[in-house]
């Protein structure tokens, strides 16, 4: 009876092995989407409870740089920057679902035609964003922004995802939240707001470093008298905040 050497048996072995690996790297394609998920997952629940950080105060703590944050409850901000805030993010924000349709397809077709990139980030896809992506703009970012936003609104009320929004959002360099840009802008407690000055620091998003709301140029001035007409802290659509 002939003897099997190694030189016979070799040839088989590499296409177990080959479909070996195969096999783990489909898994992979399965198992990795499902593990950012359920982290992500995670981290909206615990968020939910807590005062949570951006990546952006995140990175500032890991580098040494200072981070100015002051949590404040929305019963403790003036309803006149809630107004003027949602009038001038995202004025549609008690009614859609964490993403607007109609501002993305519209942002869509004007980019196909040519024309000004405008925004179509709601509050909701701003609060993902700041809590666990990235700033620079991609499509990438967008595809993870997109879903998450959807998740948010469903785990999260309206009124939870403004108040965290208004603590994280970035209103200078290491300034975030509203309390500790009211205080810095105004020397005020947000609460203490009026509407001038809520205008004022709702026309500085989403560029707070470019638009200086104790400089303001008269394109600046421009906008935050734009968004003080328009807003109005006992709007009816206010009620899902409870603005009224």
């Amino acid at each position: 009876m002939p003897v099997r050497t190694d030189a016979m048996s070799a040839p088989k072995k590499q296409p177990r092995r080959r479909a070996t690996f195969l096999r783990g790297l489909v898994s992979l394609v399965y198992i990795l989407p499902l593990a950012f998920a359920l982290f992500f997952l995670t981290l909206m629940v615990v968020y939910s409870q807590t005062h949570p950080p951006s990546m952006l105060m995140l990175g500032r703590w890991v580098t040494g740089q200072p981070v100015d944050r002051r949590w404040v409850a929305l019963n403790d901000i003036s309803p006149n920057l809630v107004a003027a805030v949602v009038t001038s993010e995202d004025a549609r924000f008690c009614t859609h679902h964490g993403v607007d349709w109609v501002e993305m397809h519209a942002a869509i077709d004007e980019d196909e035609e040519g024309g000004p990139s405008r925004g179509a980030s709601t509050i909701t896809m701003q609060t993902v964003k700041n809590l666990f992506l990235w700033n620079s703009r991609s499509f990438i970012r967008k595809g993870i922004e997109i879903p998450l936003a959807l998740v948010l609104d469903r785990l999260w009320s309206k009124r939870r995802i403004l108040e965290v929004y208004l603590n994280i959002a970035e209103w200078g360099d290491g300034v975030f939240g509203v309390e500790a840009a009211s205080r810095v802008d105004f020397g005020k407690a947000a609460k203490e707001l009026n509407l001038r000055e809520a205008a004022l620091l709702a026309a500085a998003l989403p560029n707070p470093k470019l638009r200086n709301p104790r400089r303001p140029s008269r394109g600046f001035l421009r906008r935050a008298g734009t968004i003080a007409r328009l807003a109005s802290p006992d709007a009816d659509w206010l009620g899902c905040v409870g603005g009224k």
